[in-house]
């Protein structure tokens, strides 16, 4: 073989097997949201609020706090953007705090493109919640 014929074609579009259409989050699909959505979005909140309940705000065990924190960022990153209004709508003012103390905690131990994930989540809860959650937070001497 020649050195030309040894190059790969990248002019043609015969190497791109992928739609890479098919994983953008924005290419939404009116026949997917049905019922299993709803279904799957009260699920999430159900294990949100559960890690929320059970945060372990007196304990002296860092451990304990970090397996926690680690429960709750994985739930909080499993929750799609446009299911957070439906999970928030279900919490009460305590557990919206707990859930912004666990989005800075978040921010201090970021895991792959959980910060963008997570601001999402800080909008939307101060958005309901407004300043005082954060002054809450912020002043709080149990941590999460």
């Amino acid at each position: 073989m020649s050195r030309i014929e040894d190059k790969k074609d990248t002019m043609g579009t015969g190497f791109r097997k992928i739609d890479i259409d098919e994983f953008n989050e924005n290419n939404f699909k009116e026949e997917e949201a049905d019922a299993s959505l709803t279904g799957t979005t009260g699920k999430h909140a159900e294990a949100l609020i559960s890690a929320l309940k059970a945060a372990p705000l007196e304990s002296k065990n860092q451990q304990v706090k970090d397996n926690a924190r680690n429960v709750t960022q994985k739930i909080l990153l499993s929750i799609k953007s446009n299911q957070m209004d439906d999970v928030i709508a279900q919490l009460d003012r305590e557990l919206m705090d707990v859930l912004m103390k666990y989005i800075y905690r978040g921010f201090e131990i970021p895991s792959k493109d959980s910060s963008s994930h997570l601001l999402l989540w800080h909008e939307k809860v101060y958005s309901i919640s407004g300043i005082g959650s954060i002054v809450r937070v912020f002043t709080d001497s149990k941590r999460v």
